[in-house]
Order: structure tokens, then C-alpha cells, then sequence
């Protein structure tokens, strides 16, 4: 009897022995498997944190193109009334003189012929310097403000805003081949523009540039805002912008460069460095030095009178014209460069502007 009770105590001890060490190794694993959760779980909450990350990149780069493409408006308004202020200022002090010497005339009891010169100076200056012809783009203003509050919404599909905006306002262009220098061929379609030595047996006609490197647009545009993108990728010399058409085109007179007078506007590109153009005045756009875009857009607002070049790879600001009001249509303008010691063969090629560009 003793020794049955034995038996049965040994067994069960060996039994619970056995438990033990299964329940020891279920702990074991237990263990092993809060750390491999603990190790995913923190490989998750990494990749969750770093697109959180990204969200607010996107955002923040964002915030910062949009706040930079209104701060050039604003400037661009403020570089006009500067002048405006200022060629005031210079006509005034003219008045001050004539002024003085009716003052002196006076005292001598001395007869003053009217100067009617300073009579249409002072009409012509109050006329173009009218405030109310400096104008700000509200409706673009409102749409961009829109967008942001959609941008909540959209995250992705919205950014960036500005993309969005001018691809709203996305314009065709055709080439027009009759304004093209001998030495440029306008593709059949009129959506590129190409360099070549030899020059073409074109027609001469009034609308053709015989010393500089342009070319026009068939159609302008006299009302409202067009966006229009152009790929300059590869190429080492160009210039893009817009022009009134009045701009000289004979003649080797350095006001058919676009950009050097009083009709166009453009952005040029030579090996690496950016200048932006109007009235021969050129302004370096030192912030975007050594970087190459593949496309190049170009914004032209009536209601507000500007001009803005983009690279449109990333939406990023350029410079930005203010005209005040334009007095003509605008027509599209290209200049794809010499040959540049053989590093500038490559077309400028119109692109849909409505559809995003690769990304560098």
C-alpha cells in the first residue's frame, strides 16, 4: 500500500515536473513573441512616423511655394508703384524749378512763357501713374485660397496647390512659322522650335526676326490668365517669355531681344546660371543657380497685370513681372539659343500644361 502511494506521488511529481518545464518554455515563447510583435510594432510606428514626415514635407514645401509665388506678386507690384513714385518724385522737382523762376519772374515784374512741355508732362504722368491701373488678381487670389481648404481634403492629389491652379488655366500654343529666323524650323505641328546652321529658304515677310533667335506664337491673348509649359531639358541656352507684338524684328536693334525693351518679357537660361528680363534691366535668380528643370512654365495674368515664370518640376518661383495693365495681346515667345559650342541642339518642345511633367 505504501509503496502504491509512492509510486502515485512519484508520477505526479514527475508529472507537474513535466508541466513546469512546458509552462517554462509557453513563457519562453510568450517572451520571444512580445518581442517580435514589439520589434514589428516599431518597424510600423518608423514607417508610419516617416510618411507623417513626408505629409508635412509636402505640406511644408508647399506652404512655402505658395506664400513665395504671392510675396513675388506683391514685390512685382511694389518694384511698379516704386517707380511710379519716383518718376513723380523727379517730375515734381522740375515743377519745384519752374515754380522758382515764376517766383523770381514775379518779383521782376518779368512776362513767363507758359512751357507746355511741363503742362503734358504732368498730364501724361498723372494718366500712367493712375493707381487704379495697379491691380490685384483677387479671383486667383480667392481660387488659391480655395484650393488650400481643399488641399485638407486632398492631400495628395493637391499638391502642390499652385500645380493645380495653373493647370486650370492651361493654354495651348502653335508656333507660328512665318515669325521664325531662317535659322530656327518650326516643327509641322508648331509645338517645337529647333536651332540649325543653315539657313532655311523661308519667305521674308514683316512678322519674321532676321537677327535674333525667336519665334512667336500664331495666336495671343488679350484677356483673362494662360498658363503654358515648355521642356527645356538638356538644352544649355534658352529664353522664354512673352511679348507685345510690336516688337522690333529687323535690324540687329537690341530691343528685339526678348526681354531688352519695353514690349516682352522672358526668363533666360545660359549654362547654369538664370536671369530674368524687362526693359534691358536683367534680375539674377541667384536662388535657383546650378539647378536644372526639365520644364519651364510661364503664367500671364490680365487682371493682374503679371507675368510669372515657374519650374514647373516643382512649382517653384522664379521671378515675377508686374505690367499693371497690359496695353496689347500678349503672344507667347521662344528663343532656343545658338548651338552653344555644340552643347545646344536640342528643341524647345511645347508641352500640354494641363498634365504634371516628369519630376526631377
Amino acid at each position: 500500500m505504501k509503496a502504491q502511494i509512492k509510486e502515485t506521488l512519484v508520477k505526479q511529481q514527475e508529472y507537474l515536473n513535466r508541466q513546469r518545464d512546458a509552462i517554462a518554455y509557453r513563457m519562453k515563447k510568450l517572451a520571444a513573441k512580445q518581442a517580435d510583435i514589439n520589434k514589428k510594432t516599431d518597424v510600423l510606428k518608423e514607417k508610419i512616423k516617416k510618411k507623417y514626415q513626408d505629409m508635412k514635407r509636402v505640406l511644408d514645401e508647399d506652404l512655402h511655394i505658395t506664400m513665395t509665388q504671392l510675396e513675388m506678386e506683391a514685390e512685382a507690384t511694389e518694384r511698379v508703384i516704386e517707380d511710379h513714385v519716383e518718376r513723380c518724385y523727379v517730375l515734381t522737382q522740375d515743377i519745384d524749378h519752374e515754380l522758382s523762376e515764376l517766383s523770381a519772374r514775379l518779383e521782376k515784374q518779368q512776362n513767363y512763357d507758359k512751357d507746355s512741355e511741363t503742362e503734358g508732362r504732368i498730364a501724361d504722368m498723372l494718366k500712367q501713374t493712375d493707381p487704379e491701373l495697379i491691380h490685384m488678381d483677387e479671383f486667383k487670389n480667392e481660387q488659391l485660397f480655395s484650393l488650400t481648404i481643399n488641399l485638407l481634403l486632398f492631400i495628395r492629389s493637391q499638391v502642390p496647390v499652385t500645380k493645380k491652379l495653373f493647370q486650370s488655366y492651361a493654354t495651348d500654343v502653335v508656333l507660328n512659322p512665318n515669325s521664325a529666323h531662317p535659322k530656327l524650323i518650326i516643327s509641322p505641328g508648331g509645338d517645337s522650335v529647333t536651332y540649325t546652321e543653315t539657313w532655311q529658304e523661308v519667305p521674308e515677310n514683316v512678322s519674321r526676326f532676321d537677327t535674333t533667335l525667336n519665334a512667336v506664337s500664331l495666336n495671343g491673348f488679350g484677356e483673362g490668365r494662360h498658363y503654358w509649359e515648355v521642356q527645356v531639358a538638356g538644352k544649355t541656352y534658352w529664353e522664354l517669355g512673352v511679348t507685345y507684338p510690336s516688337i522690333p524684328r529687323k535690324g540687329r536693334e537690341e530691343l528685339s531681344w526678348l526681354g531688352r525693351g519695353t514690349d516682352s518679357w522672358c526668363v533666360e537660361f545660359f549654362n547654369g546660371s538664370y536671369n530674368a528680363w524687362h526693359r534691358g534691366v536683367s534680375h539674377a535668380l541667384t536662388h535657383v543657380e546650378g539647378r536644372g528643370f526639365t520644364r519651364i512654365g510661364v503664367f500671364s495674368s490680365s487682371p493682374g497685370g503679371l507675368v510669372c515664370f515657374l519650374g514647373a518640376d516643382t512649382m517653384t518661383p522664379l521671378y515675377c513681372f508686374c505690367a499693371g495693365t497690359f496695353t496689347d495681346k500678349l503672344l507667347q515667345a521662344v528663343c532656343p539659343g545658338h548651338d552653344n559650342e555644340g552643347t545646344n541642339w536640342k528643341p524647345l518642345q511645347l508641352c500640354d500644361a494641363s498634365r504634371s511633367g516628369p519630376t526631377l
